[in-house]
């Protein structure tokens, strides 16, 4: 079994009439992952908000007052797709707790699913960006190394960059960063001599090619990430906008690939947790499509 860990606060986000980061996709989500066939696979649990020691173990203090008076404000617009509305400080809150509540499932237990929204991966350390306020999936890796997993690999297959995640972890070696990526496309980051200190793996890819390209790419930057290098924790910013027929991505992937990838993490990882983070995809039948796929793998 693997544990699915959710927060029914994930639904009160509201970034706006026709934004695509929508409530629906959290009910896409779950109602997938609740289906019969996966009652035997799943073990679920309910986090609590994420508390503001292990936020501030990646934002600063003010910059989270910020939010929260935004919020408590009646909402505002952060960037132009970025919009935080007055009940979506308590989303915000609920997605942090989730990917932390799974990594303590994931080390626990071996595997784990976040389903979290609002998603996190753009967000910097004082700025929110691309439909993310709070990093959720390095907020998580700061959770795994306070839990004893000192050395993290982060592994994003969103469509976009995880420009965010990039710039919060560049600097430190304990955590390596793959991330495979239609480029150019937004937010324009994610160059392959982007490199950090040495453990930043960028594979930037066009959309179209072939399914077998980018699922060989990526784990080709996996094993580069790994040669000579184990981490005790793996962290997926799974992101399923990269499955073809997307409206925000041009890769050509299937839900199998999902599959392929995460079969692949596990036996690299050799027992050692493998936790997914729910990222972006925007076509509710493939986010549903790509997350049961993910979920059967793990499990």
């Amino acid at each position: 079994m693997t544990a699915v860990v959710w927060n029914p606060a994930c639904r009160t986000h509201y970034g706006g009439a026709g934004h695509p980061e929508r409530p629906q996709r959290i009910e896409a989500v779950l109602d997938a992952l609740r289906s019969p066939d996966l009652a035997a696979l799943v073990a679920w649990t309910e986090a609590v908000p994420a508390a503001r020691a292990a936020l501030e173990r990646v934002h600063p203090a003010a910059y989270l007052d910020s939010l929260e008076a935004i919020a408590t404000q009646g909402g505002g617009a952060l960037d132009a797709d970025t919009f935080l509305g007055p009940s979506s400080w308590e989303s915000v809150l609920a997605s942090a707790g989730v990917a932390l509540a799974a990594v303590e499932r994931g080390i626990a237990a071996g595997t784990a699913f976040a389903a979290t929204r609002p998603p996190g991966h753009h967000a910097l350390a004082t700025q929110a960006m691309g439909f993310c306020f709070l990093n959720n999936v390095v907020i998580a890796a700061r959770h795994a190394q306070a839990l004893g997993c000192a050395r993290v690999l982060i592994v994003d297959w969103d469509v976009h960059h995880g420009n965010g995640t990039q710039a919060l972890v560049e600097t430190d070696p304990t955590i390596r960063f793959v991330s495979m990526h239609q480029y150019p496309w937004y937010p324009g980051s994610g160059a392959a001599d982007e490199r950090g200190v040495g453990n930043v793996f960028n594979v930037p890819r066009p959309g179209g090619l072939p399914r077998a390209t980018y699922v060989r790419d990526l784990l080709a930057a996996v094993d580069e990430a790994l040669n000579g290098w184990t981490p005790d924790a793996l962290l997926v910013s799974a992101g399923f906008d990269s499955l073809a027929g997307d409206p925000l991505g041009e890769f050509t992937l299937e839900p199998e690939d999902i599959a392929t990838w995460t079969a692949a993490l596990r036996e690299r990882m050799r027992g050692r947790p493998v936790i997914g983070v729910l990222e972006g995809g925007y076509r509710l039948d493939l986010l549903a499509a790509g997350v049961r796929a993910h979920v059967r793998a793990l499990a």
